[in-house]
C-alpha cells in the first residue's frame, strides 16, 4: 500500500509535503503575517472588524497583563471559554504570545465537565463570557483557577455599539444569569491596562504545547490531547497546501460559524486564513439560521466551512438560495459524514462543490481532503493530506489489501505528543508514532479513503463527540438507575443523536424524569434524546455491556 501513497495523483499546485518546521512557533506565524496584512481585516463580528495590526496591539496588550500582572510563565494552562466573538482571537493569540498553552472550553459545558476540565488541565488563569459565569462560580473553589478574566459579548464592538448589545443581551433578553465570582477583572481593562505594560517576547519550539484540546474517549471522561507548535503549523500548512491552488492571498473572506473552539474552525478557518491574510467572518449563533442569511447577505464571502447539519440548516432556511454565490470557492464539510442529499443540493444551490474531509482532535485535526478539483461528491473522505501516511490495518494486525476494510492508522508531524497525564490512554492510542484512529475505512485502488463504520463506541451529533461512558455515568448517578447504556442512532439532521437504554431500580421513574436528570450533567448535545427500558442489558461473559448488539 505504500506505493499506493506515494504515488497517489493530488491535483496540480498541491505538494506532495509539507515543511512542519516553516515557523518554529504559531507566534513566529503570528509575527510574520500580521506584518505583512497589518491593514487588512483579520476578523469580523456583529458588523465590527479589526485589522491584523489591531490585532496584534490588542494581542500583545492581553499578554503583557498575563505576564506583568497575573504572573503567568511559559506553559501555564490558560482556559478560553467564549463563543465566536473578537475576544477569542485577541485571548488565543495573547495568551500563546505569552507562552500559555491555550485550554479551549465549550460555553455550554455543565458545572460537572467544566469542573473536571479545568482541574485535569491545571489552568492558572482564564477567559469567560458572563453569560456563563454562574457555571464557573458552582465550581471554581475546587479548580486551581487563580486568575479570571470576564467578557461581556459586546466588549470589542466599539463604545456606543457594544453598550447596546450588551444591555440588550442582559437586560431585555436576560442571558446572563446571576452570578457572584470574586477578584475578577473585565477584559476591556484587561487590554487598555496591558498596552502599557512591557511585553516580553517568549523563546518557543515546535515541542512545546499550543494547545491542550479536551476531546472524549470510550473509557471515560475527556482527556487532553497534548497539541503542539510544531503539530498546529504542520496541519495548518497542509490545510493550507490542499486549497491554496483555489485561493489568493490577501483577498478572501471565510464564514466562521463552527466554534473556535472546536479544533476544526480553530485550524482551517482561524489560523490556515491568519497565512492567507484572510479575513474570519465570525458567526456568533449559527442556530438562529434567518440571522445568519442575514448576514451572510451583507458580505461577498469565498469560503465556508461546516458540519452537515450546518449546510443542510442553511440549504433550507428562506433567502439562502437567493444569495451572492459567484464569488465562493471553496466548501468544506467536515466533523460528521457529509450526506449526499445535502452535497448535492448545495452543489446544486452555490455552483461550488461540498469537499469531504475527515479528521480528530488528536490530529490537530486534517488527515483527509477531497481534492479541490474533485468533479462531484463521490462518497469518499478524500486523499491523505501532505506529509501523511495512512494504513488500514485489520483484526490480526496485518495491513489490508485494497478495497479491504480495517482500523485507519495516521502518520504524520500532525499526531499529537499524546494525552495529558494519561500515558495508559496514550499507548492504547500511540503505536511507534502511529495513531490508531478506531475508524474503520477502505482504500480503493487511486488512494481514495472511505469511512465505513466506527470500532469506538463514539457518538458523533452534529460534528461533536459525544462518548457513552459519559453519558451512561451521569445517569446511573441517579438512585433509581440499575445499569445504562448510550449508544447512538441515525438522525437525518444531527447525523446521530443519542439512544439511551436503561434497567430500572425505581418502576415509577418515566423517560422524561431519567432525560431531565441527565440535562443536569451534559451538555445539551449529549443528553439522549430517546429511552428504552429493559429489564437486562446484553454483556460479555465478564460482564462487560455489549453496545454493539444494542445498536
Amino acid at each position: 500500500m505504500q506505493k499506493v501513497w506515494l504515488e497517489k495523483s493530488y491535483p496540480p499546485g498541491v505538494p506532495h509535503e509539507i515543511n512542519p518546521d516553516k515557523y518554529a512557533s504559531l507566534v513566529e506565524m503570528f509575527d510574520k503575517y500580521v506584518g505583512i496584512y497589518a491593514n487588512r481585516a483579520a476578523f469580523i463580528s456583529m458588523g465590527a472588524e479589526i485589522t491584523y495590526a489591531e490585532l496584534e496591539t490588542q494581542a500583545k496588550a492581553f499578554a503583557a497583563y498575563c505576564q506583568q500582572e497575573l504572573g503567568l510563565k511559559k506553559g501555564d494552562k490558560f482556559a478560553i471559554m467564549v463563543p465566536n466573538c473578537l475576544q477569542y482571537p485577541v485571548a488565543l493569540f495573547g495568551a500563546l504570545l505569552a507562552g500559555l498553552t491555550v485550554v479551549n472550553v465549550n460555553p455550554l459545558y455543565t458545572a460537572r465537565e467544566l469542573e473536571h476540565q479545568l482541574k485535569d488541565s491545571g489552568a492558572k488563569g482564564m477567559l469567560i463570557i458572563e453569560n456563563f459565569a454562574h457555571t464557573l462560580e458552582k465550581v471554581i473553589d475546587k479548580t486551581p483557577v487563580e486568575h479570571v478574566i470576564l467578557t461581556s459579548l459586546g466588549d470589542r464592538l466599539g463604545t456606543v455599539k457594544g453598550a447596546i448589545v450588551n444591555l440588550v443581551v442582559k437586560y431585555v433578553k436576560k442571558m446572563v444569569p446571576a452570578f457572584k465570582l470574586h477578584n475578577t477583572i473585565r477584559f476591556n481593562t484587561v487590554i487598555n491596562n496591558g498596552r502599557s505594560m512591557p511585553y516580553t517576547p517568549v523563546l518557543l519550539s515546535g515541542d512545546d504545547l499550543a494547545f491542550l484540546q479536551y476531546t472524549g474517549g470510550t473509557t471515560g471522561v475527556s482527556k487532553g490531547a497534548m497539541l503542539t507548535h510544531r503539530n498546529m503549523v504542520a496541519n495548518l500548512e497542509q490545510a493550507k497546501a490542499v486549497i491554496k491552488p483555489q485561493l489568493e492571498e490577501g483577498k478572501e473572506l471565510v464564514v466562521t460559524a463552527l466554534p473556535l473552539y472546536h479544533i476544526f474552525a480553530l485550524t482551517a478557518n482561524c489560523l490556515t486564513f491568519i497565512t492567507l491574510g484572510g479575513t474570519n467572518l465570525l458567526i456568533t449563533n449559527p442556530r438562529d439560521m434567518p440571522g445568519f442569511v442575514k448576514e451572510l447577505s451583507k458580505y461577498q464571502f469565498t469560503a465556508i466551512t461546516g458540519v452537515n447539519t450546518l449546510f443542510n440548516g442553511l440549504l433550507n432556511t428562506p433567502g439562502f438560495a437567493d444569495l451572492d454565490f459567484s464569488y465562493l470557492k471553496v466548501s468544506l464539510g467536515g466533523g460528521m459524514a457529509v450526506q449526499r442529499p445535502v452535497a448535492e443540493k448545495w452543489e446544486s444551490v452555490t455552483k461550488t462543490r461540498l469537499l469531504e474531509g475527515y479528521g480528530l482532535t488528536e490530529c490537530a485535526p486534517l488527515v483527509t481532503l477531497s481534492p479541490y478539483n474533485q468533479a462531484h461528491y463521490n462518497g469518499s473522505i478524500g486523499l491523505p493530506a501532505p506529509s501523511t501516511d495512512i494504513k488500514i490495518v485489520k483484526d490480526d494486525g496485518s495491513e489490508a489489501d485494497v478495497g479491504e476494510a480495517g482500523e485507519m492508522w495516521v502518520y504524520g508531524p500532525q499526531v499529537m505528543k499524546g494525552y495529558f497525564n494519561r500515558q495508559e490512554a496514550t499507548d492504547e492510542i500511540l503505536k511507534d508514532g502511529w495513531l490508531a484512529t478506531g475508524d474503520i475505512a477502505t482504500m480503493d485502488e487511486v488512494g481514495y479513503f472511505r469511512i465505513v463504520d466506527r470500532k469506538k463506541d463514539m457518538i458523533i451529533v452534529s460534528g461533536f463527540n459525544v462518548f457513552p461512558n459519559e453519558i451512561e455515568e451521569v445517569a446511573v448517578s441517579h438512585d433509581g438507575i440499575l445499569e445504562a447504556a448510550a449508544v447512538g442512532i441515525p438522525n437525518e439532521n444531527s447525523g446521530e443523536e443519542v439512544k439511551l437504554f436503561v434497567v430500572l431500580k425505581d418502576k415509577s421513574l418515566t423517560k422524561d424524569d431519567i432525560i431531565k436528570h441527565c440535562r443536569s450533567g451534559l451538555t445539551n448535545y449529549k443528553v439522549p434524546k430517546h429511552i428504552e427500558f429493559r429489564d437486562e442489558l446484553p454483556k460479555t461473559n465478564v460482564g462487560k455491556i455489549l453496545r454493539r448488539e444494542l445498536r
